[in-house]
């Protein structure tokens, strides 16, 4: 509905926006999983192959180790945002559980700001990082540098701060956790 004006009222247009940044975080999220789930799954079909040629074929072979390292650097940072959107990370909710009206949202706004203050933190002196090594060659992989072996800290802290942003302005401080994420064995 428009005002006299021809524009969205100020609720509304902040309701479109709200809807439209969710289908972006949605999209990140997809993506999140994507990297993850591949690398999982490269992980789980090069250590056999190094396995194999070693004790099988007496050859061993010497890049399976490394590249699960750095697909396991990618995957950590991926998976723990993951996590933090669905709320599968670890959390003490007891004191939150106590407190309720205000005191519970202020709590809940505190704990929000840390985590963004801490992933604005692996932003910031991850990019640093980043830049700093980005030109030293690693020793197993001479194509590979060590600034990209570092990527996946800021991009972890920028996209968890993203989705810190999502659950403050959808105003979901203490989210539970997606039913559909978890696998129904380990809860039980």
């Amino acid at each position: 509905m428009r005002d006299g004006t021809g524009r969205e009222p100020y609720h509304r247009r902040g309701d479109i926006m709200l809807a439209a940044y969710v289908r972006l975080m949605d999209a990140l999220h997809r993506l999140c999983m994507i990297i993850a789930g591949f690398c999982l799954v490269v992980i789980t079909l090069i250590i056999p192959w190094g396995v194999f040629t070693r004790y099988v074929l007496n050859v061993g072979s010497s890049w399976p180790e490394p590249t699960a390292v750095l697909l396991m650097i990618w995957f950590s940072f991926m998976a723990a945002a993951l996590c933090y959107r669905e709320g599968l990370h670890i959390g003490v909710k007891i004191i939150p559980d106590l407190l309720g009206g205000a005191a519970k949202v202020a709590i809940g706004w505190a704990i929000e700001l840390a985590m963004a203050f801490t992933n604005l933190f692996l932003l910031y002196y991850g990019m640093s990082l980043v830049q700093t090594t980005w030109y030293s060659a690693l020793a197993d992989f001479p194509i590979i540098t060590a600034g990209f072996s570092y990527l996946p800290v800021p991009l972890g802290g920028a996209i968890t701060t993203l989705f810190v942003i999502e659950r403050l302005w959808k105003g979901d401080l203490f989210a539970e956790a997606n039913t559909d994420a978890m696998s129904h064995v380990s809860t039980e």
